[in-house]
């Protein structure tokens, strides 16, 4: 496992405590696990995502990432529809490893509340919370 100075942060993503990034792209908020999470995970062989149109409210679980080591559940930082799935993980689960904030996105959300967004932290907040 890297160090955290080794990690990849984004400045234009919001972090959750548990380890998601949730970025806004226009009236869309595109979701992923972070740099940090798919470190700790290790190499992820498979990906489990909803399906279009399934609605969650902030903190449902919506699907599981699975690595050689462990199965991790995956939380939803904003209430939404789903309006996309990163088909491409399908195939290509490693994608989260190799760029979880680009190709390893997992899913695109219709926000039903926008200031959820905004209650997610900053990455200078979220890196406070891992150095404890």
């Amino acid at each position: 496992m890297k160090e955290l100075k080794d990690l990849n942060f984004l400045d234009d993503v919001r972090y959750t405590k548990d380890h998601e990034w949730a970025k806004k792209s226009g009236e869309l908020v595109i979701i992923g696990i972070n740099d940090y999470a798919q470190d700790q995970l290790g190499e992820i062989v498979f990906v489990e995502l909803p399906g279009i149109g399934d609605s969650f409210s902030k903190g449902d679980e919506f699907g599981s990432v699975e690595s050689v080591k462990a199965v991790s559940e995956i939380y939803i930082p904003v209430s939404g529809e789903i309006v996309e799935i990163n088909q491409g993980l399908e195939d290509a689960p490693e994608l989260v490893n190799q760029s979880c904030y680009t190709d390893g996105w997992l899913i695109k959300v219709k926000p039903g509340n926008a200031s959820e967004f905004d209650s997610l932290m900053d990455k200078a907040a979220y890196l406070n919370m891992l150095k404890g």
